[in-house]
């Protein structure tokens, strides 16, 4: 009693053929791409943790993350655009403060650092303007 399998390869090659690029647009069809608001990344996603707080002010607003072991900030301008300095700092209490300035359109940061059972300060600004917190998340 002998099989013979020669008859059953082309039909799964035509199988594969057929199937294959159907899988591949049923995949595109259902992934999400960039398309109306998918290219634009959203500045929660730079940071890692849960939110903590958001500290609003004139030209802008500042997010600050916490992990377990990290805290991590950024700060946001209101209106993205033209270049304008920015700048946000994190300290740990007791250790050297992260700074991140200089002259960007959206976004300055993310900086992290080393917060594991300590308070942090934070301070952030946009075009000259900004705030500063104490010692917090502690």
């Amino acid at each position: 009693m002998s099989t013979d399998t020669t008859t059953a390869r082309p039909g799964r090659r035509l199988l594969a053929r057929v199937l294959a690029p159907f899988l591949a647009a049923l995949a595109l069809l259902l992934l999400p791409g960039p398309g109306p608001g998918g290219a634009i990344a959203d500045a929660a996603s730079v940071c890692h943790g849960r939110p903590t707080r958001t500290i609003a002010f004139a030209t802008g607003e500042l997010r600050l993350y916490k992990t377990r072991h990290y805290a991590c900030a950024v700060t946001i301008a209101k209106r993205p655009g033209a270049l304008r300095p920015m700048s946000v700092s994190l300290q740990p209490r007791g250790g050297r403060p992260a700074v991140k300035a200089g002259r960007f359109g959206r976004q300055a940061g993310p900086v992290t650092v080393h917060a594991l059972n300590r308070c942090v300060r934070v301070a952030a600004s946009v075009s000259g303007r900004g705030t500063a917190t104490g010692w917090i998340l502690c």
